[in-house]
């Protein structure tokens, strides 16, 4: 176990914006932060950072919680899992109360892959540099690739040797359990039981999460054999799913957000190479047919996309649906296509960092018009595959979420393709009908418009005091131990007959617990009246103090986690520039504190007296029914109305009689 003082000096280190800014891109918003959210699919962002509570929340998903939270919900890791992560980003020596053997053995499935990886990738790396045959082959094809020492280490870069089971026997021989050799891919089973290395004879590439961990390798065969695969990736396990990584990203995201633009390629050494040259916002989609998946992984960090081709025309049109992805997540793309025989690797090797980027620049066209250019390019004057073009053109075009994008691209493809816009209009409306049909599930499109009225509100739903109760708690963990002032007139002792105005200064809970819990006031919502409690005991042990929020956040089950962070996030914000804009002062609510705080708290109490008077209501209806005598029933009512018609005075509520 890790020691209570040294996660205290974590969770007293660590800064929301940065840990969340390491995956997510983050623009100011008065004072907050704003991006997209990582943990669904969005393209308006409403995933909120406040720095100053050191908390984040979605608005759209719902999830939110502290920076540890946010590391265990992203990367997937147990509780002590994301404090050690912590840790070591911001250079936290652990102290554990248990030894570290004790605590291996109780780690999950998931931390033993992790780990057998690393261990993996370092064996790998020993074999590059220390191995003859590695040194003999993998460094040689490295050197020949241009790649410096650093690069290799930098991206851990190795040699599996071409013995049918080295690395199997040793990983074994040093402790480690075959099935997990079995389950990260790294070992295969033969039918007589034995294992054999997956990666015989090949050059390795360890693949990154975005928090920097091994979740797999890509291998490539050096040998020329027919028979074998030129480049093998790890298959799909509990970390490594294929479709949902980038290789690259860890050690491209920084410079994707500096720069505001992702450089995607296809094979490792183009990435590897750029890098080196000093172009770091470069990722590879793995081997893999690009994915929705992959597209927002970048699209956290930027909107704009530059694919990096070789001059193979034929793998160009291969890929080109993955692009249409692209586009259909709303995110802008340009096509680079380097000069026949070059890819991004050799021409970067060739020419240098400074003329690649230079190139780039010059030759990095808008996808849609590249797409026609090339496609027009085969169709030459054949009248038939000129309509095939025009439809596939549109369909692209019909990707685009933005109507003022898809129309601008309309007035350009009709000039490029010679044909008239209203007809490549009417194409893209049946286009987008078609996928609005598909999206929706709607036999009719007319279905669309059907109009549903929601059922009335009863009055038991009327009644609830939720709300109130949500923004009394809100109240209290914003405002707790903030003084608010009261005023009250008394009689001078030294002068009968004289008054004189007194100052009371009380703390926004100790207000709300006094007016509330002391009048034995429960709250209906679980998770609030628990939060009321809290408050409650605290006030016990000293009046005018109030929970450490932040501890609560970090320390208390998910359902009130998850309450604190909703309350202290608030959903909108005015921008700075609102008083100017718009020449209306909006008073803040904490210089209005003892007013909402005094209003809420009536609020509550209307409620509830409410709720009581229609309760009374139907016993006296039902104590008139059997024939009862219903007198005190009666006088309770009366009572009741008295106290609603005070209430209604204090908020300024018309009774109507």
């Amino acid at each position: 176990m890790i020691a209570r003082e040294t996660i205290d000096r974590i969770l007293d280190a660590v800064r929301i914006d940065e840990v969340v800014g390491d995956f997510v891109q983050l623009k100011k918003r008065g004072t907050n932060l704003l991006g997209l959210c990582p943990f669904h699919n969005e393209k308006t962002p409403s995933f909120n950072v406040n720095p100053v509570r050191n908390i984040y929340k979605c608005f759209g998903c719902g999830k939110g919680g502290d920076a540890v939270n946010f590391v265990m919900e992203h990367e997937h890791y147990s509780y002590p899992e994301a404090l050690r992560y912590l840790a070591k980003r911001y250079n936290i020596e652990i102290e554990e109360t248990a030894p570290d053997p004790q605590e291996a053995q109780l780690r999950d499935e998931r931390e033993s892959l992790y780990i057998l990886n690393s261990y993996a990738q370092r064996v790998f790396s020993e074999q590059l540099f220390e191995d003859e045959e590695g040194r003999a082959i993998g460094m040689s094809y490295f050197r020949e690739r241009g790649f410096s020492e650093e690069t290799i280490k930098t991206f851990q870069l190795g040699f599996s040797r071409s013995d049918w089971s080295a690395f199997a026997e040793r990983a074994v021989k040093e402790g480690y359990k075959e099935e997990y050799l079995e389950k990260t891919g790294l070992c295969i089973r033969k039918d007589n039981g034995k294992l054999f290395d997956r990666f015989r004879g090949r050059v390795m590439f360890p693949i990154h999460n975005l928090s920097g961990r091994v979740i797999g390798f890509g291998g490539r065969v050096l040998k020329k054999d027919d028979k074998t695969a030129k480049y093998l990736n790890s298959p799909e396990s509990e970390i490594y799913h294929k479709s949902k990584s980038l290789y690259g990203i860890y050690f491209a995201k920084k410079a994707i957000v500096q720069l505001d633009n992702c450089y995607l390629v296809e094979g490792y050494t183009d990435v590897i190479s750029l890098h080196q040259a000093g172009i770091e916002n470069v990722v590879a989609s793995s081997g893999t047919s690009l994915t929705s998946e992959q597209i927002r992984l970048i699209g956290r960090y930027t909107k704009n996309i530059t694919v990096l081709y070789d001059g193979d025309a034929a793998g160009i049109k291969a890929s080109l649906r993955g692009i249409d992805l692209i586009l259909e997540e709303g995110l802008n793309v340009k096509v680079v296509l380097f000069p026949d025989g070059d890819d991004p690797d050799s021409y970067t090797r060739k020419h240098g960092s400074s003329s690649t980027v230079d190139f780039i620049e010059a030759n990095a066209k808008d996808f849609v018009l590249f797409k026609t250019g090339l496609l027009l390019d085969d169709v030459k004057n054949d009248p038939v595959r000129k309509a095939g073009l025009i439809r596939d053109v549109v369909e692209t075009i019909g990707h685009i979420p933005d109507p003022i994008l898809r129309s601008t691209y309309t007035k350009q493809c009709s000039a490029l393709l010679d044909i008239q816009e209203n007809i490549l209009v009417s194409e893209l409306n049946k286009i987008r009908r078609n996928q609005l049909k598909k999206e929706t599930g709607a036999p009719e499109i007319d279905e669309l418009l059907t109009v549903t009225i929601a059922p009335p509100q009863t009055p038991a739903d009327d009644l609830s005091t939720e709300a109130q109760e949500q923004h009394i708690i809100r109240l209290l963990v914003q405002y707790g131990e903030k003084a608010i002032e009261f005023k009250e007139d008394i009689e001078d002792p030294e002068r009968p007959g004289h008054y004189v105005q007194q100052v009371h200064h009380v703390s926004v809970s100790r207000f709300i617990v006094e007016e509330i819990a002391h009048d034995g006031i429960e709250f209906e919502h679980p998770v609030y009246n628990r939060l009321l409690r809290l408050y409650v005991e605290s006030a016990k042990a000293n009046p005018d103090a109030s929970p450490d929020v932040d501890r609560l956040i970090q320390e208390s089950d998910a359902p009130v986690r998850e309450v604190l962070v909703e309350l202290l996030s608030p959903r909108y914000t005015l921008s700075d520039n609102w008083a100017i804009m718009h020449q209306i002062e909006v008073p803040l609510e904490e210089n209005l504190l003892r007013q909402q705080v005094e209003q809420s708290v009536y609020h509550l109490k209307n409620k509830k007296v409410m709720r009581l008077l229609e309760e009374s209501r139907q016993r006296l209806k039902e104590a008139h029914t059997n024939g009862e005598d219903f007198t005190a029933l009666l006088e309770r009512h009366q009572h009741l109305e008295r106290v609603k018609q005070e209430i209604s005075r204090i908020l300024g509520i018309d009774v109507l009689r």
